[in-house]
């Protein structure tokens, strides 16, 4: 693959590093003393999954979500932190991109009705997906230096 500068796979770590930032970024600006202390989040996801145009998003999250908002409060913004670390550095990559997917795709189904939110994870689980599929992992990563995922 020809391409300027970088490398093919130098541009796809480019792109999974990218990722992790954005995690992490999503990560620091959540006011963790309102989610933790207050229950902000689970509150604002509870109300938008209330008002949800399909039943069965209410339905899960009042199965799964609503009777322990605690510990999923630590849940999201952990999850977070992780994939954020973890994509940066190259660590436990595909794992951490599945799982990105996987929070953007429920992100995306909470928010269904909300247009700006439906850009960004869009765009995130398509970042995901291309990092997974072009094996971001093999460069500029701890997986490649430690031999995960070969």
């Amino acid at each position: 693959m020809q391409t300027v500068w970088l490398t093919g796979a130098e541009w796809l770590a480019v792109l999974r590093i990218g990722l992790g930032l954005w995690w992490l970024e999503s990560w620091r600006h959540k006011d963790k003393k309102g989610w933790f202390e207050r229950g902000t989040g689970i509150a604002w996801a509870a109300d938008v999954a209330g008002k949800h145009r399909w039943p069965q998003v209410k339905k899960g999250f009042d199965a799964v979500v609503a009777p322990r908002p605690r510990l999923m409060a630590h849940v999201v913004v952990h999850s977070e932190l992780a994939l954020g670390l973890g994509l940066v550095s190259g660590f436990l990559t595909p794992i951490a991109l599945v799982g990105g997917l996987l929070l953007n795709l429920l992100y995306l189904v909470l928010m269904i009705h909300d247009w700006a939110e439906q850009g960004q994870n869009a765009m995130m689980a398509l970042i995901s997906l291309v990092a997974l599929f072009a094996l971001s992992w093999q460069t500029w990563s701890l997986d490649s230096v430690i031999g995960l995922f070969l």
